[in-house]
């Protein structure tokens, strides 16, 4: 679903993605900041998830404030979900799939899982095979 901002200079900007709302928004609140900033992060790195790791890091900050009420010490806090990344990993890893990056049709089928949740998803085919071409060929190319 779209939403609707009002930019500082009052122009409008339709999104639905997270870190467009997220770069729009002026705080001061130091942990608002960093949000914004883990939002940038993922975008940067990954392109896509900024709302899913907003809502989850939302989520920790939320169960850290629980505990620290319950005047559990933060170092107790911060082992307890490092102990949770390290096994979070492990089981990633167990279950995770290889790709096969040589095969067309598992590329062509992970971009268009991206592609899925974008405002392009209509034209997701030609997106696809817009956003595949040029990788293949690349690819190709330092294989020769």
């Amino acid at each position: 679903m779209l939403k609707m901002i009002l930019d500082p200079m009052g122009g409008i900007l339709l999104t639905n993605d997270g870190n467009a709302i997220l770069r729009e928004i002026d705080v001061a609140h130091p942990a608002a900041k960093n949000m914004i900033e883990l939002s940038r992060t993922q975008d940067e790195e990954c392109g896509d998830g900024t709302t899913s790791v907003i809502i989850l890091a939302g989520e920790i900050l939320a169960q850290s404030l629980a505990q620290l009420e319950r005047d559990i010490h933060p170092v107790v806090i911060i082992s307890a979900y490092n102990k949770a990344l390290k096994e979070s990993l492990e089981i990633i890893n167990k279950i995770s799939v290889p790709i096969n990056t040589s095969s067309d049709e598992e590329m062509l089928s992970l971009i268009k899982t991206s592609i899925g949740t974008k405002f392009v998803a209509r034209w997701s085919d030609l997106c696809v095979i817009s956003r595949f071409k040029p990788f293949a060929l690349l690819q190709r190319k330092k294989m020769d």
